[in-house]
């Protein structure tokens, strides 16, 4: 499995996991509302024990820490070394959180040590999800649970429909990504999801949508939230590797088209943007 995910692994010990960190801070701001809905839907109490899948950064892993308790204990797992570096430097010291640098569909993990599996927006990379889910479930004691959340499909993510659509004409086009290769979106099919979680063992699948607006730039004023918004999507997400060969000329083309479609979003200090996602949650079987 670890050899599966090796473009994962490398991706996000190199330039992603590289340029999450640098906008660590607004991109927590930007999924805050998801990571909360997930956390509900997983209902932790005092004391529970939960395996935090992709944490990036630590802040849901954070989050469900203050929701646990001294008593409790939560593992956040992340394959990228820069982002757990950042999520311990960030968490206090009396956290019940560690955070470890592992690839939670193979490293070993002590079988039914945890009672909520969970995650924000970290389980759609997988090479083999099914079999990912089912190397994991091993780690959940019988009768907990699982929550998470996912990305819905592209074309409902402005994140990545509006950067996207504006350079149709000016970018040359590529060919579109196999929907269930493992990224952001590989999870946009409901019933594909259910059908991983079965296969894995899992049961009691429910699947509901979450739709929000989100900040996806901020600033001042008006226009240096845009500029705010430019810079992120140039460095981070499918825009940034859309114009990575392109000459200076099509690259500035591009950046005005993209600008154009992020100004007519709503916002005086931001640009708003819709977000779509699954809320996701399952049981391991009692028995």
């Amino acid at each position: 499995m670890a050899e599966k995910n090796a473009y994962q692994v490398a991706d996000w010990n190199g330039q992603s996991g590289e340029r999450w960190v640098a906008y660590q801070a607004r991109l927590d701001a930007m999924m805050a509302v998801f990571g909360q809905a997930a956390i509900e839907a997983a209902a932790p109490v005092t004391g529970e024990r939960v395996l935090d899948v992709g944490c990036g950064a630590g802040t849901s892993s954070l989050d469900l820490a203050a929701r646990v308790g001294a008593g409790g204990h939560v593992l956040g797992v992340d394959i990228s070394e820069p982002l757990i570096g950042r999520a311990r430097a960030l968490a206090p010291q009396d956290t019940p959180a560690l955070f470890q640098v592992a690839d939670a569909s193979s490293t070993e993990l002590p079988e039914g040590a945890f009672d909520i599996l969970f995650s924000r927006f970290g389980v759609m990379f997988f090479d083999d999800p099914t079999a990912a889910f089912a190397h994991m479930r091993l780690a959940v004691r019988p009768g907990g649970r699982v929550a998470f959340v996912c990305w819905r499909s592209m074309a409902e993510n402005d994140w990545v429909r509006l950067p996207m659509g504006a350079i149709k004409g000016i970018v040359p086009p590529t060919a579109p990504p196999d929907p269930e290769a493992p990224g952001p979106f590989s999870f946009g099919d409901k019933g594909r999801v259910a059908r991983i979680l079965t296969g894995a063992g899992f049961t009691g699948v429910a699947i509901a949508p979450f739709d929000t607006a989100i900040p996806f730039g901020k600033g001042e004023t008006r226009d240096a939230a845009l500029d705010d918004a430019m810079n992120m999507t140039l460095e981070v997400g499918p825009l940034s590797r859309a114009l990575a060969d392109q000459p200076d000329d099509i690259r500035a083309r591009a950046s005005a088209a993209v600008r154009a479609a992020f100004a007519g979003c709503p916002g005086e200090r931001s640009v708003m943007i819709d977000g779509a996602a699954w809320i996701v949650t399952a049981r391991n079987p009692a028995s």
